[in-house]
C-alpha cells in the first residue's frame, strides 16, 4: 500500500466517522429538546399559611412563626401565587402576594418590638412533593420566595408543607424567614389543638 493510498483511505474513514457522528447528534437532538421542555414546564401554584376551621378543608388566614439564634421570634400571615420554575435570576413578575409580620424579643412576648407588612417580589425555587387525596389540587412541597418588608428590609421566605400522601420525613411543616441580617431559621412546628404553623399549596393549572 502506497503512502498516497493510505492517506486517502484515512481521510475517507475520518469523513465517514464525522458524518455518522453528525447523524447521531441530529437524531438525539429532539430527545434532548423534548426533555428540556418537560423539565421547564410551568406550574401555577398558590401558597397559604392556613387556619383550621370547622369543615373538611383548611382556609387561608392562619399564622406561622420561626425563631432566630438568639431566641427572638417572627410571626407572619401570608398568601400568594407564583409560576414555577423560577427564571435563572430567581425573580418573576408572576410571583404575587404577601402578608403581615411581627418580631418579638422572645417567643413568650405579647408586644412586638417591630411589625408591618411584606410583599413577595420573586420566586427563588419550587419543589413539589406529595398530595392531599381528600382535597383536589392540594399538594405539598417547598417554596423559596424573595421578600420586601414595609420598613425597607429584604429577605427570604421559605414555605414548607408536609403532604398527607407521598411526602418525605425530611420535609417540615411551617415557615422560616430571613429579614435583613437576621435568619429566623428554627421553624415552630404545628401542635395538635393549636391553630398555627400550618401551610398548604394548591395547583391552579
Amino acid at each position: 500500500m502506497t503512502a498516497k493510498y493510505y492517506c486517502k483511505s484515512s481521510i475517507v474513514r475520518v469523513a465517514l466517522l464525522l458524518l455518522a457522528l453528525t447523524a447521531c447528534i441530529t437524531g438525539l437532538a429532539p430527545l434532548f429538546s423534548s426533555s428540556a421542555r418537560a423539565d421547564t414546564t410551568a406550574a401555577h401554584i398558590r401558597w397559604d399559611i392556613i387556619t383550621i376551621v370547622p369543615g373538611p378543608f383548611a382556609q387561608p388566614g392562619g399564622i406561622a412563626s420561626a425563631l432566630a439564634n438568639d431566641g427572638s421570634q417572627i410571626t407572619i400571615t401570608g398568601s400568594g401565587t407564583f409560576v414555577a420554575p423560577a427564571g435563572g435570576d430567581g425573580t418573576s413578575s408572576a410571583a404575587t402576594g404577601g402578608g403581615t409580620w411581627a418580631v418579638f424579643a422572645s417567643a413568650g412576648d405579647i408586644t412586638p418590638s417591630a411589625n408591618g407588612t411584606y410583599r413577595i417580589t420573586g420566586l427563588v425555587r419550587w419543589d413539589e412533593k406529595g398530595t392531599f387525596p381528600q382535597e383536589v389540587n392540594a399538594v405539598g412541597g417547598l417554596a423559596v420566595l424573595r421578600v420586601e418588608f414595609s420598613d425597607g428590609d429584604h429577605g427570604v421566605l421559605t414555605v414548607s408543607c408536609h403532604a398527607a400522601s407521598g411526602s418525605d420525613p425530611a420535609i417540615f411543616e411551617g415557615i422560616t424567614m430571613s429579614k435583613s441580617f437576621v435568619d429566623y431559621w428554627n421553624r415552630e412546628a404545628p401542635v395538635g389543638g393549636v391553630d398555627a404553623n400550618r401551610t398548604l399549596f394548591h395547583r391552579l393549572d
